[in-house]
């Protein structure tokens, strides 16, 4: 019997996911912190106790992310661009488009019926292009992050950012608050900025439906919502969204695709 690990350390938060036959059997996150080599680690141990085996029942594990070359005991590294396009596939084999919403970044990535990539595009450096954003706004509204899209739904009167920088972004925000505008209206302005970045992206690809959104992003229910809204279609959205990453670098785990495992973006 065969056991496969992939490993995504992102640069806010570390997933994990072990598959046997192509299934989820376990999935562990954790936040990143400073030490990526012992996030891997506690990951790694985490699934492991899940699944009740031992170290010496894994057969295969992938890592990925911004700190896979912290991940030792990986047997090689993985394009999180690639993962994430296999992990979807996995998934929704009929999707073609895919929008992956993490803290670092959000990516748009055209796929093939086989989960191959066919093209990609990816937001700016500047966090107001990705789910750093809403936490950053989640933190000046004094507000777990779970709680973010829920406030945002309740809101009438969305406000509208003046800027697309998550640092002035902030500034903004804080204005707001002493001005008396409702919590809610702050965070749906957050969610209609994102969107419309993140719309930006997948028009510059241009659309090929279906399309699915996956990464810590798309557990933000009302942001899906609003880039429904802008998009003009229905989204796909996974049970696990912020696992699809990992769950493709277990996938790829599995095969012996050398050039595609090192593809990186």
């Amino acid at each position: 019997m065969s056991w496969f690990i992939g490993i995504d350390i992102g640069s806010a938060y570390s997933k994990g996911a072990m598959i046997k036959d192509f299934e989820f059997v376990a999935s562990h996150v954790i936040i990143s912190g400073a030490n990526y080599r012992t996030s891997a680690e506690i990951i790694r141990t985490e699934l492991i106790r899940q699944a009740n085996l031992s170290q010496d029942d894994i057969t295969n594990t992938i890592a990925t992310g911004v700190g896979a070359d912290n991940v030792y005991f990986a047997s090689q590294k993985a394009s999180d661009i690639v993962c994430t396009a296999r992990g979807i596939n996995n998934i929704f084999p009929q999707a073609r488009t895919v929008i992956d919403v993490a803290s670092q970044s959000s990516k748009v990535v055209r796929i093939s019926g086989e989960g191959k990539v066919v093209n990609f595009t990816v937001s700016e450096k500047c966090a107001g292009g990705s789910g750093r954003f809403i936490e950053v706004i989640a933190n000046v509204l004094r507000i777990d992050l779970s709680d973010f899209g829920a406030l945002s739904a309740r809101s009438k009167t969305p406000i509208t950012f003046s800027t697309g920088c998550a640092v002035f972004g902030e500034s903004e925000a804080i204005t707001r608050i002493s001005e008396g505008i409702p919590k809610e209206d702050i965070a749906a302005g957050v969610n209609k900025a994102l969107a419309d970045k993140i719309s930006s992206l997948v028009k510059k690809l241009k659309l090929e439906e279906p399309c699915a959104i996956c990464g810590g992003g798309a557990l933000n229910v009302s942001l899906v919502k609003t880039i429904e809204g802008e998009l003009n279609t229905t989204l796909l959205v996974p049970q696990a969204p912020q696992f699809i990453t990992a769950l493709g670098a277990a996938i790829i785990a599995t095969t012996s695709e050398t050039s595609t495992v090192e593809y990186r973006s």
